[in-house]
Order: C-alpha cells, then structure tokens, then sequence
C-alpha cells in the first residue's frame, strides 16, 4: 500500500513534469516597445487572453541576443521607437526588423510591426520596406482579434 507521503512526492513530481511541459509548449512573444503603458497593455492581454509568455524591452543589442538564442517565438515591433541606438545611430522598428531578416540566424522569426502612424498606404509601405510579417494599428481596441493575429504567425510546435 501506498503511502500519504509517497503519494504526496509522486503528486509533486506530476505537477513538476507538466509545469515543464509548459514552458516546453508556451511561446514567448517579444514586445519591442519603448511606451511602457503599451508594453504593459499588450502583455496583459497576452498572458490573459493570449496564455503566452512575454518578455520585454527597447534595448536593441538585448532583442537580437533574445532573437538568435531563439528565447522569442514571435516578435511585436513597435514601428517608431524614439530612444533606441544601435551601434550610435538611431533606429526604428523598421530597420531593427530589416536587421532582423537579413540575418540568416533569425531571418525566420515572425515580426508583426505595431505603429499608431496608421496613414493611408503605411501599412504596406511599412511592410515592403522592412520585410516584417505582419502589421497591427495602434490603439489596440479588438483584444481578441490583436491575439488571434499572433496566433495566426506563431510557430506551431511539430517544427
């Protein structure tokens, strides 16, 4: 007969494998985004009605390490990021995207561009130009449309 204790252990282990299997399974979306609010508003909506992981930054150096070490499955750039310097000069969402894709290491990871500049004819300027995968407008007010756009690019997981 099985113990309280043994049961207890084996119990923890089962919840151990599947957190595990989780993190295996859950994708990581990479908000490149220098307003925190829309950092956090998009995060939010990711991690609640997304169930994805999120991570974070404006650092340009930071997102092509997180992009070739493949911790990102998916990456939402914001078009004109006011504060981002790479290699002393300033660069927006569109060349850190062309960066992105011209690099064979990371060519084919998803990025969705995310601008308010939402002008006539941006949306495919922006696209041609910087080879991204995709386009959302700011203000995001369709919450669930803004995620299933994700989830539309996102890598499934028989790869």
């Amino acid at each position: 007969m099985i113990t309280k204790k043994e049961l207890d252990n084996c119990f923890a282990q089962v919840v151990i494998s599947l957190t595990s299997i989780n993190k295996i399974l859950m994708k990581t979306v990479l908000i490149v985004e220098d307003d925190l609010i829309n950092a956090r508003v998009f995060s939010k909506i990711l991690t609640k009605r997304g169930g994805l992981d999120v991570k974070h930054t404006e650092n340009v150096e930071e997102v092509i390490k997180i992009a070739q070490s493949g911790e990102a499955d998916l990456i939402l750039m914001d078009v004109s990021l006011s504060r981002s310097v790479y290699q002393g000069q300033s660069v927006d969402g569109i060349k850190i995207t062309q960066m992105l894709k011209s690099d064979p290491q990371t060519a084919k990871l998803p990025v969705i561009l995310v601008t308010a500049h939402a002008m006539e004819g941006d949306r495919e300027n922006f696209l041609k130009q910087s080879g991204a995968d995709g386009y959302i407008s700011k203000p995001v007010v369709d919450h669930q449309q803004f995620v299933d756009q994700i989830m539309a690019l996102l890598p499934s997981n028989n790869h």
